[in-house]
């Protein structure tokens, strides 16, 4: 019983002597393995540096050769673009506009619509015999000696400012005519200068409102004096305006949207001023629409409707053979 014992004793020693070895064994084993494979991913890092270097370098130059492709290639467009404009500007007829109407039609509203449209400039002859004067051109010193004198700038003056005018950059597409020609004597001194230009008039639009609907429109308009933008307290009311307890706009109230500036009343928005506007607008226009009439020029436009209403219309004259 006691050899029995030992024996099981010895041999339980031995087994886990055994154990022990293999398991120490093992653990260096697996040691090293870890040790192998981390000398081996060092290693492979080591190896791939210069390799993921080359890539970055590669992506990088590839980057800029796309950036420079694409700069060129925009370069390339804008020249383009602008040989068809120079093309465009040389050999095309360009589009000269004349734009009519009473007092209170919405020349102040459409007028800016058409040249945002067009992309090209409206014209207002008193601003252009302010910019020539305060320029010192030599017609507007003409013009400047004229009214210091007290007298009335001369058809030919004010020709050779507009002549001055539509040879800058920005009208070599064309332009618009506002408040200009107001006599046949006029339209043909215009007609003749734009000759010399190698031009003449493209498109005259008439907008027609009832003489009896104008004074509403008349004594209700309000006009920013920097911009020539137009409101009216009915139809187009500054988002600022307040009224009295007669339901008229307060004066203080009335400022312009976009800058905040004061609005004004012309001094000739009246009633009884409009009768006198309105006899010599009449007299005057109708013998410059039948003088371009034979043309195939003139467009007759409802301005007696709805703003949308009356820019569609507008729309349909501004198109080739529109009338």
């Amino acid at each position: 019983m006691m050899l029995s014992n030992t024996l099981v004793r010895t041999t339980t020693r031995r087994i886990m002597s055994t154990a022990t070895s293999c398991s120490s064994r093992r653990s260096a084993s697996t040691s090293s393995v870890a040790q192998a494979f981390k000398k081996q991913g060092e290693d492979a890092r080591r190896a791939a540096l210069p390799l993921l270097a080359v890539a970055a370098v590669g992506g990088f130059a590839v980057t800029v050769g796309r950036r420079e492709e694409t700069a060129k290639c925009i370069a390339q467009t804008d020249s383009a673009a602008k040989a068809v404009e120079q093309k465009f500007a040389t050999y095309w007829p360009r589009n000269i506009m004349i734009l009519f109407g009473p007092p209170g039609a919405g020349k102040g509203t459409h007028g800016p619509k058409i040249e945002g449209l067009l992309g090209i400039p409206q014209l207002s002859t008193g601003d252009m015999l302010r910019a020539a004067v305060a320029a010192k051109t030599e017609v507007g010193l003409k013009a400047a000696a004229v009214m210091k004198a007290g007298g009335l700038v001369s058809d030919d003056i004010v020709i050779g400012i507009i002549r001055d005018r539509i040879r800058e950059p920005d009208c070599k597409f064309g332009f618009i005519l506002d408040g200009f020609p107001r006599t046949l004597v006029q339209a043909q001194a215009l007609d003749k200068m734009l000759a010399e230009e190698g031009a003449c008039v493209t498109k005259v639009v008439e907008l027609q409102v009832p003489d009896e609907v104008l004074e509403e429109r008349i004594c209700g308009r309000w006009i920013h004096k920097s911009s020539g933008r137009s409101y009216h307290v009915k139809y187009a009311p500054p988002k600022t305006m307040k009224l009295d307890n007669n339901g008229n706009p307060i004066p203080e109230s009335m400022k312009d949207d976009e800058t905040g500036e004061a609005l004004m009343q012309r001094p000739d928005d009246t009633s009884a001023a409009l009768v006198k506007r309105l006899q010599s607008y009449h007299g005057e226009t109708v013998p410059i629409l039948n003088h371009y009439k034979p043309h195939g020029v003139v467009s007759e436009v409802n301005a007696n409707q709805s703003m949308d209403g009356v820019w569609g219309e507008v729309l349909g004259a501004l198109k080739r053979g529109g009338n």
